[in-house]
């Protein structure tokens, strides 16, 4: 038992379990032959919602954000390896007062799990059109729609050299430092961004992987240890490069390229990747 168990009043007259609110893991892989598949928890029968489907999850505790209570709750009702999952973003469920918050990642292999506490009575994969087939719990019931769309990754792809040159701080003495300083302020992109361009992807937080695209001068920052941030020496043309990227997506995945180029700006959208600029990215660093 954790200072979160124990029912809370919301705003609008429901009562929910968890006093600081709760979390939830909506957990999703895709196999070889392009099939999702969601991780599904069958509740207890004693327990509320019994016997229906529904993501793992509970009550938050005082000291927890939502990522960290719903991967803590999962690890207790089941056997999942929660270390295994790439956290691809959140969304909030607010009641005014008490707020759900569900988790969504990503795993690379379908790994078995088993029920590993008293509130699970099953724990299944179950292919994404078929979980509507099942008997869900209410609230997943009323989210799924929406969580269905959320099960994709962001690729942050930045445009180093017009990034850089947006802010007048000297960088044409030294582009490789310029470079080097605007990748160690973007590792905080990795913990967690909001206020994403509308139709990207629908979470409130979203948890991206971050690539830095450095071309010239600045190509040695790409030889220097970076954490958080994946920095790609661009061989030739930067703009190619990010083109070249963009160009080759990933499944269940959106790119947003942050750049002021207009040209580049018109490629990449013509590959369907989103645009912003620079001003979007500053703006999101300095309010770390």
């Amino acid at each position: 038992m954790g200072d979160g168990d124990g029912w809370a009043d919301c705003d609008q007259g429901h009562t929910h379990w968890g006093r600081y609110g709760a979390a939830g893991l909506l957990a999703y892989h895709r196999d070889a032959e392009g099939r999702m598949w969601i991780l599904l928890q069958q509740r207890a029968w004693w327990g509320l919602g019994g016997g229906t489907w529904g993501m793992f999850g509970g009550a938050t505790h005082s000291h927890e954000d939502g990522v960290t209570g719903a991967l803590r709750e999962t690890s207790e009702e089941c056997t999942l390896d929660t270390g295994l999952v790439r956290v691809r973003g959140t969304r909030v469920e607010d009641h005014g007062g008490w707020a759900f918050t569900s988790v969504i990642g990503a795993l690379d292999e379908k790994v078995p799990v088993k029920p590993a506490s008293r509130e699970t009575r099953r724990a299944e994969w179950v292919p994404v059109d078929e979980v509507q087939d099942r008997k869900l719990f209410a609230p997943f019931e009323r989210s799924w729609p929406l969580l269905r769309d959320a099960t994709k990754g962001l690729v942050l792809v930045v445009d180093g050299a017009n990034v850089v040159g947006s802010r007048p701080d000297g960088w044409w003495k030294d582009r490789a430092g310029a470079n080097a300083r605007l990748r160690d302020s973007l590792k905080v992109l990795a913990e967690g961004v909001g206020g994403l361009p509308p139709g990207l992807v629908p979470f409130d937080t979203c948890f991206p992987e971050v690539v830095l695209v450095v071309e010239g001068a600045a190509r040695t920052v790409a030889d220097e240890p970076a954490d958080g941030v994946r920095v790609v020496a661009a061989p030739g043309s930067g703009d190619d490069h990010i083109v070249g990227l963009v160009g080759r997506p990933e499944p269940d995945t959106e790119y947003l390229v942050v750049t002021a180029d207009r040209e580049l700006r018109a490629r990449c959208e013509e590959a369907g990747a989103h645009v912003t600029g620079p001003r979007w990215l500053i703006d999101r660093i300095e309010r770390r």
